[in-house]
């Protein structure tokens, strides 16, 4: 590929959950002082860029995503001269930041929605998506993505307001030039200190059809959460989302949003060399290719109980076949809102050798890569069994649904509840084998639990100095990508098409060639490639090689992930 690519095409990008991640004055919460003296591990770690989660002045009812003030910092976190020294001391060590941005909704207790609540005549009055019921309920049947309907009554107007999401994160209207000139204004604030682009959350739920119509779903969200428990086989399970679809078919996805994102792209295109991705994997937002985002999420790759071979080369044969000319992809395994990469696609026995094939993925594949916080020490799940314990209101609300509603036993509930919700994956960073983990001091209460198998190994500090730690594994695999045009700028090329047990594939540019082979199965495999060459140079292996290969008797280890180069 002749044509010089961005920052963005060539970084792997770091999400830091905040509240999570280092806490520097040791109240139990992340926040800027910790992130600050953490920014020489992620340098060390070869990660080039960071996606921060909000860091926004907000009730955190939403831990963050119900946004009480865009211009601001989060008390907890810091000032924001304590953000600028992150963002000056990231920049510094040549780190990126993008900043997450919530454009769908505010927190209620953001001013303008205060406002807006307060009369029909307040000059923010219609900033918000307002209506007259009917019958003497809510305007239609439209549901919340976090259960219930989705529209609250408020008194003081006698009408109801619209939320995709919980009654605490009110929509706002997009469609009032006020709005929207408010939101662009805040965009340019970060832009304007320096921050090199946005995640923007849920874009596909910032217009609703203006008519209000019912949806046509035979559906309750009860019935449709009953009959995803009670299904039997995938292919009952995949037909269910087609269901929701249509349940929401007037929520999302609305007329007006493309035209949206092309103005929003104006303003970024004013600033030198900055980024839009966006939480979604439609690829029609990347406009013509270069009018609207920049990247979308390639979530279909992660949207499987398994990661196969065959399920990666379907994806990988769709996904780049979809995108437009010249458009760039994006791929991830895990983020804030998933379980742990390293439960969600292990199977119970080689969770360890797994995680590192979810790397090696991410790195080999055609795209920017996007890791989590913790991945690279390998953090798991942790299932709260105290109710009192959850900090995330979806598990709540799950919780209090299935018992009243659903008649579930308390117990099987709670379960579930810890399950279905994000709490398990938004557990403190584990640093070191410590009280708290290394996170906070002794005797303090961290904001979530942290998972007690910081004892086992899962840490950093203990991680350092084993050669063989999978912490390591990120760092060499890490300044390997970075050292390897191929595996960054390179085309697609699947091998081996038919095979189950590994997946192999050619990453090229018009300077180099590499074969990629990883193995997915506890076999030993002798494979023969035919790439013009017998002899290879070895670029990386987890198995112990010597310097060159032969193509044509390559003996494949079990769960060996295998790098060669091929070109000249």
């Amino acid at each position: 590929m002749s044509k010089q690519l961005k920052w963005w095409q060539t970084a792997v990008f770091y999400q830091i959950y905040p509240r999570s991640f280092a806490d520097g004055d040791g109240d139990g919460i992340g926040d800027f002082p910790g992130i600050i003296d953490k920014l020489d591990y992620l340098q060390q770690l070869g990660i080039e860029a960071i996606w921060l989660s909000p860091h926004y002045p907000s009730p955190q009812f939403d831990v963050g995503y119900d946004i009480a003030d865009y211009t601001g910092v989060e008390p907890a976190y810091g000032t924001l001269d304590d953000f600028k020294r992150f963002l000056d001391e990231a920049h510094r060590r040549g780190l990126r930041v993008i900043l997450d941005l919530v454009l769908n909704h505010t927190s209620n207790q953001h001013p303008w929605f205060i406002e807006s609540r307060s009369s029909k005549h307040n000059p923010k009055s219609d900033w918000y998506v307002w209506a007259d019921g009917r019958n003497d309920g809510p305007p239609n049947n439209w549901v919340s993505a976090f259960g219930g309907p989705a529209w609250t009554y408020e008194a003081a107007r006698e009408q109801y307001y619209y939320h995709f999401f919980f009654k605490e994160q009110p929509d706002l209207n997009w469609r009032n030039p006020e709005v929207k000139q408010a939101m662009f204004e805040a965009i340019r604030f970060w832009l304007d200190l320096g921050v090199d682009g946005y995640r923007l959350d849920a874009i596909d739920t910032i217009f609703e059809h203006p008519d209000l119509p019912d949806h046509e779903s035979p559906y309750t969200q009860v019935e449709l959460y009953a009959a995803y428990q009670s299904a039997q086989t995938d292919e009952e399970r995949q037909a269910l989302p087609q269901v929701w679809e249509k349940m929401m078919a007037h929520q999302v996805r609305q007329p007006g949003i493309h035209e949206l994102f092309q103005e929003i792209r104006i303003i970024i295109d004013d600033y030198e060399d900055r980024l839009l991705v966006g939480e979604t994997d439609d690829i029609a937002y990347y406009g013509d290719g270069s009018n609207e985002l920049h990247m979308t999420f390639n979530f279909p790759l992660i949207n499987t109980p398994i990661l196969t071979p065959p399920w990666i080369r379907q994806n990988q044969a769709e996904r780049l076949e979809a995108l437009p000319e010249d458009a760039w992809p994006c791929n991830t395994t895990g983020n804030h809102d998933r379980p742990r990469v390293y439960d969600e696609f292990g199977d119970g026995q080689n969770n360890e050798a797994l995680a590192r094939f979810n790397l090696a993925l991410m790195l080999t594949l055609r795209g920017t890569p996007f890791l989590y916080n913790g991945e690279e020490i390998g953090m798991a799940n942790l299932l709260l069994t105290d109710l009192a314990q959850f900090r995330d209101n979806v598990s709540l609300n799950t919780y209090k649904t299935m018992i009243e509603l659903a008649g579930i036993p308390p117990e099987q509930a709670l379960l579930q509840a810890a399950k279905f919700g994000r709490d398990q994956a938004r557990t403190p960073m584990q640093w070191a084998n410590a009280p708290n983990g290394g996170f906070s001091p002794v005797g303090v209460e961290t904001w979530l639990p942290v998972n007690p198998n910081y004892v086992k190994g899962v840490n950093v500090a203990d991680q350092e100095n084993d050669p063989d730690s999978l912490l390591n594994f990120y760092r060499r695999m890490l300044h390997m990508r970075r050292n390897t045009p191929a595996l960054i700028a390179g085309d697609y090329q699947p091998l081996h098409e038919d095979m189950e047990d590994y997946l192999a594939f050619l990453r090229s540019t018009g300077q180099q060639s590499c074969l990629v082979v990883l193995n997915y199965s506890d076999k030993t495999h002798t494979l023969a490639f035919d790439v013009g060459t017998e002899q290879t140079k070895v670029v990386f292996s987890s198995e112990p090689r010597g310097k060159t290969a032969n193509l044509q008797t390559l003996v494949l280890a079990p769960f060996e992930i295998f790098i060669a180069e091929i070109g000249e």
